[in-house]
């Protein structure tokens, strides 16, 4: 391999991609997606009593919480500040956050199969819609197209 041909870092300041009102108070912001490898990374900031609905993983996910504190209602276990999680594919549960000015990173292969209250699929959420929906909030939250990190 020539010298210079090395693929090059990308680097996202934090302050270059915003974060948009999910419609609860609470925030979402799209780093990056990879289709071809079904991957997505998302940031959330989420607000005391928030709760996410009931949803089945595809693939696997992993999350690491930066402030805050949430759980899963179907876990005793609590996720605070420096907490790593694993989610295998095909876990199911139902997130639901406890303080406010909770951060969370997660970083997630496959698709949410968002479940009804008797376990059927009600939506599927994976990259490319998680994509589409945060330039959608951009839009209408008068924010710039950001430039998020997306590959094939």
């Amino acid at each position: 391999m020539a010298v210079g041909s090395e693929p090059s870092a990308v680097h996202i300041g934090a302050d270059e991609l915003p974060f948009v009102d999910i419609g609860d108070g609470s925030l979402l912001k799209v780093l990056q997606v990879k289709t071809g490898e079904g991957l997505w990374i998302v940031e959330n900031r989420f607000k005391a009593g928030c709760e996410v609905q009931k949803h089945r993983h595809t693939g696997p996910v992993f999350g690491y919480t930066v402030s805050g504190a949430w759980k899963y209602k179907e876990y005793d276990y609590v996720n605070r500040a420096g907490s790593f999680l694993y989610e295998p594919a095909g876990s199911v549960h139902t997130l639901q956050c406890i303080e406010d000015d909770t951060q969370v990173w997660f970083q997630i292969y496959g698709s949410n199969l968002n479940l009804d209250a008797e376990g059927n699929v009600e939506m599927v959420i994976d990259g490319q819609v998680a994509l589409e929906g945060y330039y959608a909030l951009c839009e209408a939250q008068g924010l710039p197209r950001p430039n998020v990190l997306v590959e094939d």
